[in-house]
């Protein structure tokens, strides 16, 4: 009998899949849903291994969120280029990674922490960051337009993947330089939601249908 790990790693590699530059395929990418990301040399065993699985919280806002993290060269309004950046300081030793947990979103935030920034440095590892991205990463897209529920799925998505012990990234996975024991060990570029609640078998078997 397969795995719920198994059988939606069968499942999503079934899927469209979207690689950057996907701007001319955006009519195809749905307004709301669930996106799934898969990242090159890493398998699941003979399928592109899942290494993050995220959504969005404003309505008809999908793209805008996929823009956030492939385009916008703004750690602060994506975590995922956030935890990537750190990975890349950790591997070269640098001690600027103090720095770049530093939020300047808000007024108030950039008052307190903008001088202590190396703006220009910082663009060097954005830049590095989006190369890293799109290079490297591709994904499908799960339609889920009611938001309650979309949420839900994503969770319940996160804590399945995240409570196996079945993921095994490749020895060179980038994720092994992160100071975020939780990407490590999940082998997932996420630590939030990993070891809550999962499917129900009713829950599953709903979601199976919509995907």
């Amino acid at each position: 009998m397969k795995s719920k790990v198994n059988e939606l790693h069968i499942i999503f590699n079934q899927k469209k899949r979207f690689s950057f530059p996907y701007n001319q395929q955006e009519s195809l990418i749905p307004k709301n849903g669930i996106y799934i990301l898969f990242e090159k040399g890493e398998k699941y065993k003979e399928y592109d291994r899942v290494v993050r699985i995220g959504s969005h919280t404003g309505e008809n806002q999908l793209i805008p969120r996929l823009r956030q993290h492939f385009l916008m060269e703004n750690k602060n309004r994506s975590i995922f280029r956030k935890n990537i950046g750190r990975c890349i300081l950790k591997k070269n030793n640098d001690s600027y990674i103090d720095n770049w947990e530093l939020d300047t979103t808000s007024r108030i935030d950039k008052e307190k922490n903008l001088w202590k920034l190396d703006v220009d440095f910082e663009k060097q590892i954005e830049n590095q960051i989006s190369e890293i991205i799109q290079k490297n990463f591709t994904f499908c897209v799960i339609e889920i337009n009611d938001k309650k529920r979309r949420l839900d799925f994503e969770k319940k998505l996160i804590s399945t993947f995240g409570s196996s012990n079945e993921l095994i990234p490749s020895k060179d996975w980038l994720g092994y330089q992160s100071p975020k024991e939780k990407i490590f060990k999940s082998g997932l570029w996420q630590v939030n939601n990993l070891k809550g609640k999962t499917f129900t078998e009713e829950e599953y078997n709903e979601f199976k249908t919509i995907v």
